[in-house]
Order: structure tokens, then C-alpha cells, then sequence
């Protein structure tokens, strides 16, 4: 048997749909999967960053704006995507949301907003591409559903974030419920849980909880757009072909050692 890393790592001509694709993590992977060949699906809620980002991208990326913490616009940006692409090959679940309050006065709507997105739009925007990830899914080589969790799933954060923590242990969960009921469709299920990748999210998180957790964590430095290509790329490609239910931590050692 040859094995040639060329095809065993190729994410060539696949289809692939990122969620909160305009920025931070969704950028760093619809760059990484551009650039080695795929066509794109981008989506945010903001209209002028994703297609902003799809323009820079060229003709290999296309934008759709929708608010995925709306069924209505799941619904949508699902028909959408089925109208242009029969067949996705892989599903980045990356859209999030976080709020920060202390538990005395953290608000219903500081839960719903975040739960909403995390959680809830992961799991009807699978369901509702079911049919296209089937489309392109062969037992030699499965569509991939990959969901974008955290460490604040795994762990317990020094920041109180509570709906955030939840929905990221929720995703986490879901992941595994997934992969067990999919994988007999051709569909492999997958998570990872980034660290601290600097993003729009990441910013507002004080200087001296950053310089604390980067104090402890091994490698000594935080993510970078190279990192989160690797394991993107690798999990969208066949060298992950026997993953199911995996979550793949990328935080340079924060959460399991510190």
C-alpha cells in the first residue's frame, strides 16, 4: 500500500461550510482550506465582514450573511448553501458567542444569546445539511462535521463565563452523541477545543488573567493561524479517517497540565 502525504493530508476540490467564518478562528481555517483548494462557504452575522473576507479570498470563497442564533435564518442559510453546493464535504460548527458577568448578577439573556448560537445552532445546521454532507460522504472518505468547542469546556476557567463554559462542555458532549449516530452514514464527527488564539473574542480578557495562564501553559506562547490550520486541515482530510467523537486540544498544554 503507498500512502503519499499528498493525498493523505489533500483537502483539494472538497466543498466546505464554516460558520462565523469572517474572523478569528473561522478565518485562520477559510484561509487554510482556500489555500490548499478548497471552495468555501463562509457565514457571520455581519454582512460587511464575511463578504469583505470572501472578496480578499477570491473566487474559491463565497459569503452568505445569516444570524444562525435564529432557526428562521438556520433555515435559510441552509437553503441557501443546498441551492450552490449539492454536496458539502466538511461543516465547520465555529460561530460562538461569550458573556461575562459574576453569578449574582448574570443575566437570562447572557444565557439564551450564547446558548443559542453555541449549542443550538450547531445541532439544526448539522440536521439541516445532513442531505448534502450524505451527497458527498463515501465510506473510503466521510463528509466531517467539526465543531469548534474550548478549553472552558474541559476545564474550569478563572473568568466568570457560565453559559459560555456550558455550551462548550455541551458541545463537546453533543460531539460524541453525533459522531456515534452518524459515523454509520458516512459522517465523522470531530471537535476541537482551541486555547487562547488571539481574536475579537479573546481581546477582551484582562492583561493579568492572560499573563497568568500564559505563565503556566508549557509551550510558553498562544495559538497561532498556522496552529489551528494544521488541525483543521488534518481533521478535514483522510489522515483522520478513523476519528469519531475525537476533540482535538489545541491550547499548547494550558488546560491538561495547569
Amino acid at each position: 500500500m503507498s500512502v503519499k502525504i499528498t493525498d493523505l493530508f489533500s483537502v483539494a476540490r472538497k466543498t466546505v461550510v464554516i460558520t462565523g467564518g469572517s474572523r478569528g478562528i473561522g478565518e485562520m481555517i477559510a484561509r487554510a482550506y482556500v489555500e490548499n483548494g478548497a471552495q468555501v462557504i463562509l457565514t457571520s452575522r455581519k454582512a460587511s465582514d464575511v463578504e469583505g473576507l470572501a472578496a480578499k479570498l477570491g473566487s474559491a470563497a463565497t459569503a452568505i450573511p445569516a444570524d444562525l442564533s435564529q432557526m428562521s435564518e438556520i433555515d435559510r442559510f441552509a437553503a441557501e448553501v443546498a441551492r450552490i453546493a449539492p454536496k458539502v464535504h466538511i461543516l465547520f460548527n465555529n460561530a460562538g458567542a461569550s458573556w461575562g458577568a459574576s453569578i449574582d448578577d448574570f443575566p437570562e439573556i447572557g444565557w439564551d444569546k450564547v446558548m443559542d448560537i453555541n449549542v443550538k445552532s450547531v445541532f439544526f445546521l448539522t440536521q439541516r445539511l445532513l442531505p448534502q454532507l450524505e451527497a458527498a460522504a463515501t465510506a473510503e472518505d466521510n463528509a466531517r462535521v467539526i465543531n469548534i468547542g474550548s478549553i472552558d469546556g474541559q476545564h474550569v476557567s478563572p473568568i466568570e463565563t457560565y453559559s459560555y463554559a456550558a455550551s462548550k462542555a455541551g458541545v463537546l458532549h453533543m460531539t460524541r452523541m453525533m459522531a456515534k449516530n452518524l459515523a454509520r452514514r458516512n459522517i465523522a464527527v470531530n471537535a476541537i477545543a482551541p486555547g487562547y488564539f488571539p481574536s475579537k473574542m479573546t481581546a477582551g480578557i484582562a492583561d493579568q488573567i492572560n499573563n497568568e495562564s500564559l505563565s503556566v501553559t508549557p509551550m510558553a506562547r498562544w495559538g497561532t493561524a498556522e496552529d489551528m490550520a494544521g488541525v483543521a486541515l488534518f481533521l478535514g482530510s483522510k489522515a483522520s479517517g478513523y476519528l469519531c467523537g475525537a476533540t482535538i486540544t489545541a491550547d499548547g498544554g494550558y488546560a491538561t497540565t495547569a
